[in-house]
């Protein structure tokens, strides 16, 4: 027979009614006295019945966590990392839905009778009528990863400042041709991660050559076609940045195809610092972006706002660091 809050309240020698309110993190019940139910109450093997408590609450219990898309242009390792960071946040005081946006041909189901709030990793200027969507229903919601124009917590990592610097590094390292491999054309972190490379040719008064920008998707397959179009080239790259780890893997790839070495013929480089990067041969030099870090920062923005059942337009943002290992040569 399952233990039910009645049984936590006559082994507490409290009411029922304050072992509901403190399960529930009420203001009303000291620390001390929430402490002590929830230490009997897991004694005892409580299980909340979340169905029920719903009702009781008018909430849903259900945190959605969406992304612009599920297929092309998430890269495994990218949604592995999101999922994971959200999820080590909310534990299991509420249920996580995991969805694309692109999934929905309309919102009618977005609303706070299903989501007591949604956290969005946002890759698109095609989420804003999602993102619309979900503010106007007023439900407490936190974008990442992509700036938006509307008074919601944003929390973003400086893809442009960070392949400034990732470019600087190659160019400190005695490189003066530099390829790049873009993402998914639409995505916001493609232009931003596109725009830190050219920063940094205009910085170091470097020419840009025609040809050494190729376009991939995020995907491992992406990376490696890139990669055989700029080895095909009459004039060669010294190094090529890869627009994520992911690419890169499919670029090293490629190179091993076409018979030459990293780094010695040719330097590759990555973006992400993926939880394979230090395991490909070489290992990937790579620039760390924290998105563990801010999956969590997310999560527990979100539970704040629903506690606090408030609006916010706070913005953060979060740095990269550069990861160095064995697949850039100095020249």
């Amino acid at each position: 027979m399952s233990v039910t809050i009645k049984d936590i309240a006559k082994v507490a020698g409290v009411a029922h009614s304050t072992v509901s309110r403190a399960l529930n993190d009420s203001k009303s019940i000291s620390d001390e006295t929430k402490v002590r139910i929830r230490d009997i109450a897991m004694e005892l093997g409580y299980s909340p019945n979340v169905s029920a408590r719903s009702l009781v609450l008018d909430r849903s219990y259900n945190i959605g966590l969406f992304f612009t898309t599920m297929d092309k242009g998430t890269a495994v390792s990218f949604f592995y990392d999101v999922v994971r960071s959200v999820n080590k946040v909310i534990r299991d005081e509420y249920n996580l839905m995991v969805r694309g946006i692109d999934d929905y041909r309309h919102f009618h189901l977005i609303s706070k009778k299903n989501f007591d709030g949604i956290v969005i990793m946002s890759q698109s200027k095609s989420d804003d009528a999602f993102i619309t969507t979900v503010h106007e229903r007023q439900i407490p919601m936190v974008v990442l990863n992509r700036e938006v124009e509307m008074p919601v917590c944003n929390i973003l990592i400086n893809d442009r400042t960070g392949v400034f610097h990732a470019t600087e590094y190659l160019i400190q390292n005695g490189h003066r041709k530099i390829g790049i491999i873009e993402g998914k054309e639409d995505f916001r972190s493609t232009q931003l991660r596109k725009q830190g490379y050219v920063d940094a040719h205009h910085h170091y008064d470097l020419p840009l050559y025609d040809g050494f920008a190729v376009r991939g998707d995020y995907s491992t397959e992406s990376g490696y076609e890139a990669m055989m179009g700029l080895l095909e080239r009459d004039v060669l790259p010294t190094a090529v940045f890869c627009s994520n780890d992911e690419m890169a893997m499919g670029a090293i790839n490629a190179v091993s195809r076409k018979g030459l070495r990293i780094p010695e013929d040719i330097s590759i480089m990555g973006y992400d610092d993926s939880m394979f990067a230090g395991y490909l041969t070489p290992r990937l030099t790579t620039v760390k972006r924290p998105v563990d870090e801010m999956g969590k920062k997310g999560a527990a923005k979100l539970l704040d706002l629903i506690n606090d059942n408030r609006a916010s337009g706070e913005r953060y943002y979060m740095n990269v660091q550069i990861v160095e290992r064995d697949s850039i040569r100095k020249l």
